[in-house]
């Protein structure tokens, strides 16, 4: 089930995307007193984490795990996926856990995963529709839970773009990605996905089948998936 919020800007959305999951946060820790999350990374999520993390929250209750990271990455690179969380999340709350994963650690996180249910997904999409690193196809089946895959063009054209990257050969060529079947396992998922650049992709994963040649469209299928855009995500599905 897809519920849909469209705010006028990238920093309204951030601070309802935070909010939600903020929500579920505080839900998981009264009902359970711990609270497990896999967290998404890129420009896109800037403003939900500048509002996530002044959030009233017991973070020491929290236990963080993350999507994907580059294979060969110095940890202290700049756009590393350890060094943005690190920067931008972790060294600003503190939470009680923090894994993360790299191509010398994919089992010894995948087993800590496995040991309990994850409440919260904040999962971003692409612009070739990828959810973490599944660029298409994607493989739906696999019950690994990382795996190190090859990334496609569009996607290291995106990271480029995005200004992580001088140009397309210095983006590396292999990443550790979640996998989606272990992403679908998640309680609730929270998507946030503002900006122009990812209106094509949005309207595909909402309106297109369900395909692993659009990784996103098998978000439809999760049970609690709000999906947060501002109006220049939104602007072709407005446009219908």
């Amino acid at each position: 089930m897809i519920e849909i919020s469209i705010s006028d800007n990238a920093e309204d959305l951030g601070r309802r995307a935070a909010g939600a999951i903020a929500c579920e946060i505080r839900k998981a820790i009264e009902e359970r007193g711990w609270c497990r999350i896999v967290l998404a990374t890129g420009s896109s999520q800037f403003e939900m984490y500048g509002s996530l993390v002044k959030e009233d929250l017991d973070w020491s209750r929290v236990e963080m795990f993350h999507l994907d990271e580059y294979v060969g990455l110095p940890e202290n690179h700049a756009a590393s996926f350890r060094f943005y969380l690190s920067r931008r999340f972790v060294d600003k709350v503190h939470p009680g856990k923090v894994n993360f994963v790299c191509e010398d650690n994919i089992e010894e996180v995948s087993q800590a995963w496995r040991e309990s249910p994850v409440d919260i997904g904040v999962i971003g999409i692409g612009e070739n529709g990828h959810i973490a690193f599944n660029d298409p196809p994607a493989d739906f089946e696999s019950d690994d839970i990382y795996r190190i895959v090859t990334l496609d063009d569009r996607c290291r054209k995106q990271q480029v773009g995005e200004g992580w990257f001088s140009k397309v050969s210095d983006v590396p060529e292999k990443a550790v990605t979640m996998l989606p079947k272990a992403i679908m396992g998640v309680r609730h998922i929270i998507t946030a996905c503002p900006h122009t650049v990812k209106a094509e992709a949005v309207i595909k994963a909402i309106t297109t089948s369900v395909s692993p040649r659009i990784p996103s469209t098998i978000l439809k299928t999760h049970p609690d998936w709000k999906l947060f855009l501002d109006r220049d995500s939104a602007s072709l599905l407005l446009g219908m």
